[in-house]
């Protein structure tokens, strides 16, 4: 029974005529006599036009209720429905997902391929971030830097700070860079165990050209040894543009105990791990051996007091960073100086060091002309101190300044030849 009202639902048979309007009218409610085969009435034309006749059976009988056309035409709208969600039909379309991939890595492939540090001779080693290069049959190590809106001062070009901030940086790369890094500020994993680190005792700088904002600069540094206990560190820096030498700079350094604060032999083991990185070659800057003479205050003509280093001038070793000072010393420069002229060069030995709760004065007085013939003079120099408070000297130096606008000075340094 239940098969067959379901086949009448989807294939119409004939079915015999109803006994009367009335009877029909009774059973169906009053139905029309004119339905389709889903029990669904059609119009005919106003002109009498073609009409469809209905195609019915009689309601069959299931378990004693009956069963028309209405409950076939609700089972066929059901056949007719899309079918059930499954984890097959409910996976993504794989060709826009292929689509999307593929513009992305197409994306990413451009922004590569624009990017210019790959390496131009395959004995250059390549950081992609910026840390800079080994290059010299991986004796010297070379870093670009940006000359950035900070860094400069009225005079528009890059301080001696920002110049000497970029030496300290490079040279730090270089020791991570060849693996020699240890737990300290720039101490191998053999001076860590022995708690030693690293101190300059001079530092000579020659200025040829300041840069300005948006330059980008090339530094490269080297080491060699510098007597039994000590290592020299050189730079050589260049407009990147240009390939103009800017500055050049040479150092001297030992080796002192973190916790005692007194200063140290190399040990064999220190020395096995650093010689090898050694560079055969003279200093970038010829060596001035001109005595520094004492300074105090009987002749010093300008005297700055009541320096304090702050907190952030102290370095990870606990001591105040050594291009702090020279920030210090140029504090008594005098005024005349300083807005004519711009700093050429500089020779620091450096004495001792200061902690944070260190009071310092710096002392400064102008050799040969003095001040009161420096547009005839030219190039002038001076001499500096920075003390402590009860006279303990810390840094005693040397500058020379030439009028602004002037270039060029001394010879031009250069890296050291390239093994064949």
């Amino acid at each position: 029974m239940v098969a067959s009202a379901a086949t009448a639902a989807f294939f119409p048979v004939a079915s015999p005529p109803p006994e009367s309007g009335g009877k029909t009218s009774g059973k169906l409610g009053g139905g029309p006599a004119s339905v389709d085969a889903r029990g669904i009435r059609s119009k005919s034309a106003a002109s009498g036009g073609l009409q469809v006749k209905a195609n019915v059976q009689a309601p069959p009988k299931v378990n004693g209720s009956k069963v028309g056309v209405l409950e076939g035409y609700k089972i066929e709208n059901e056949t007719s429905s899309p079918p059930p969600r499954t984890f097959i039909n409910q996976l993504p379309d794989w060709s826009m997902l292929l689509a999307a991939i593929t513009t992305i890595f197409l994306a990413a492939e451009k922004q590569w391929m624009m990017l210019d540090w790959k390496p131009k001779r395959p004995d250059m080693l390549v950081d992609p971030f910026g840390l800079g290069r080994i290059v010299q049959d991986g004796l010297v190590f070379r870093q670009n830097f940006s000359i950035r809106s900070y860094e400069i001062g009225a005079d528009q070009t890059a301080s001696i700070e920002t110049l000497m901030n970029h030496l300290q940086e490079t040279a730090l790369n270089h020791v991570k860079s060849a693996g020699l890094l240890g737990d300290g500020f720039g101490s191998t994993p053999e001076m860590c165990k022995r708690n030693l680190i690293w101190v300059v005792t001079k530092m000579q700088v020659l200025v040829d050209h300041y840069p300005t904002w948006g330059d980008v600069v090339q530094v490269d540094t080297w080491v060699d040894s510098s007597g039994k206990n000590g290592m020299r560190r050189d730079w050589l820096v260049r407009d990147c543009k240009t390939g103009d030498i800017l500055t050049r700079a040479s150092s001297l350094w030992v080796m002192m105990n973190k916790k005692t604060r007194r200063l140290a032999k190399i040990p064999d083991e220190v020395r096995v791990e650093i010689e090898q990185y050694f560079v055969d070659s003279p200093p970038v800057v010829d060596e001035d051996g001109r005595k520094l003479p004492k300074l105090d205050d009987s002749k010093a003509e300008y005297i700055r007091t009541g320096l304090t280093p702050r907190w952030s001038d102290l370095d990870v070793n606990q001591h105040v960073n050594n291009v702090k000072y020279i920030g210090w010393i140029l504090e008594s420069a005098p005024p005349p100086i300083v807005e004519s002229h711009e700093l050429a060069g500089m020779t620091l030995e450096y004495r001792k060091e200061c902690n944070r709760d260190s009071v310092l004065q710096s002392l400064t007085t102008v050799l040969e002309n003095g001040i009161d013939r420096l547009a005839d003079s030219g190039f002038v120099e001076c001499q500096h101190l920075l003390r402590f408070e009860d006279g303990g000297e810390i840094v005693k130096g040397r500058t020379m300044w030439r009028p602004k606008f002037t270039k060029r000075i001394g010879g031009v340094g250069q890296l050291p030849a390239e093994s064949t």
